[in-house]
């Protein structure tokens, strides 16, 4: 463990050694979550070239506000993405919908 590491450094660190998926987009800790703005957090594989995020064959994780996440749910409504796993942020902290659901 590096000393110069930050704390959301060293969580994804061991978060990575734990066997955590690492996805495309926001990390884990990123300041996206801790936004005032931000109600929700989404995993989802990017399933066409003309999707507005991500690259085709990407499996993503991002934090977004109501407007970001009902944009989100247009875009699988138009077979661009596929969201696997939602989770409401409260102040940062995550309410997975349900506890099987992929993190």
């Amino acid at each position: 463990m590096n000393k110069n590491q930050t704390i959301g450094q060293r969580m994804e660190e061991m978060r990575i050694q734990a066997g955590a998926q690492n996805y495309s987009g926001h990390d884990y800790m990123d300041l996206a979550r801790f936004d005032e703005n931000t109600r929700h957090m989404i995993l989802f594989d990017v399933l066409t070239h003309d999707s507005p995020v991500g690259c085709k064959g990407e499996r993503m994780r991002l934090f977004l506000s109501d407007t970001g996440y009902g944009k989100a749910l247009e875009n699988q409504q138009n077979g661009h993405i596929k969201i696997f796993s939602h989770a409401k942020v409260i102040h940062g902290d995550l309410r997975y919908d349900s506890k099987d659901q992929i993190r």
